[in-house]
């Protein structure tokens, strides 16, 4: 698309261009003997239009030989001020934005599409449309773009309460668009522990919802996302502390069972836990897990050594 800038001066009608080429026009007071060239009437002692050698009366002028207004579309006079551009005529006082009727006759215009428009409303033209209020956004107005869809800054609102978020932090949901407050009562997870909506940096452990700074240690809050720990009755234990104040003591290394690592697996008989790899014989030390065994005086034998007591 071509846009064309100009600037015209007022002219007089002994100074304008015809539709079809540059004509030259003479108006004044007739002092001699003549009569118009179209009626006839005497012109001796009257205003006349002297065009292309011919003279005529004022009136004759207007119907036979002005230009026409692109705005009014009535003739423009022999003493009346005109605009062309083009090969378009104007009254001066026609020659005005097709948008805001700002006058410009004697101002810079943007031809555009056969408009003639203002300096401003050709840059509103042009200018990308608010995706709230379908105006201009023009040089100057604060504005909010999101995925190519621009929005002034007052109109980019919130969905559910209607308040503008304008540059504030906002969740997308389709088409729509939420500020935090509406987003966390709508759609935000609760945390199971403060019960407060969970925005970003969540975890989930058996399809309960945590903020990670909530899921930690319940004896010394360490936060265990991402680490391991273990659960004993719905309380949560770094590893550390479940050695320390939770895990059962080996009958026969003393050591913590935890579950963790070398002897994973656990052997309990009579209330007492042994790691896999420290139950065996108390006499021959052979290893007795997923074995027959006896018990003795809280001592483990194997058969064999059982029967030699």
């Amino acid at each position: 698309m071509t846009f064309y800038v100009a600037s015209l001066a007022l002219k007089l009608i002994w100074m304008l261009s015809s539709p079809t080429g540059p004509s030259s026009y003479k108006v004044g007071t007739m002092s001699e003997k003549f009569d118009c060239h179209y009626c006839r009437d005497p012109l001796q002692g009257k205003k006349y239009v002297q065009k292309d050698g011919h003279h005529c009366c004022l009136k004759c002028f207007d119907k036979f030989c002005a230009n026409t207004c692109v705005e009014c579309r009535k003739p423009i006079s022999a003493d009346a001020k005109e605009v062309h551009y083009k090969n378009r005529y104007w009254h001066d006082a026609c020659f005005r934005c097709a948008k805001c009727l700002h006058p410009l006759a004697s101002e810079t215009f943007v031809s555009k599409d056969g408009k003639i428009l203002c300096n401003k409303c050709a840059t509103r033209e042009d200018s990308p449309r608010c995706k709230g209020c379908f105006k201009a956004i023009v040089a100057g107005d604060q504005n909010v773009e999101y995925k190519g869809t621009i929005w002034h800054k007052d109109c980019f609102t919130c969905s559910n309460c209607k308040q503008v978020i304008g540059t504030g932090s906002f969740f997308p949901k389709g088409e729509d668009f939420y500020c935090v407050t509406c987003h966390e009562t709508k759609f935000a997870k609760h945390c199971v522990k403060c019960n407060k909506a969970i925005t970003s940096g969540g975890i989930t452990y058996q399809d309960q919802p945590w903020h990670a700074e909530c899921f930690v240690c319940v004896t010394c809050s360490k936060k265990l996302a991402g680490q391991r720990f273990t659960a004993v009755e719905d309380q949560y234990y770094c590893v550390d502390c479940y050695k320390n104040f939770v895990a059962k003591k080996c009958a026969g290394c003393k050591n913590p069972i935890t579950g963790f690592g070398k002897g994973s697996s656990v052997v309990a008989y009579e209330g007492q836990s042994w790691h896999d790899y420290c139950f065996h014989c108390k006499k021959c030390s052979v290893n007795l897990a997923n074995k027959r065994f006896v018990f003795h005086n809280e001592q483990v034998y194997c058969p064999d050594c059982a029967k030699k007591l």
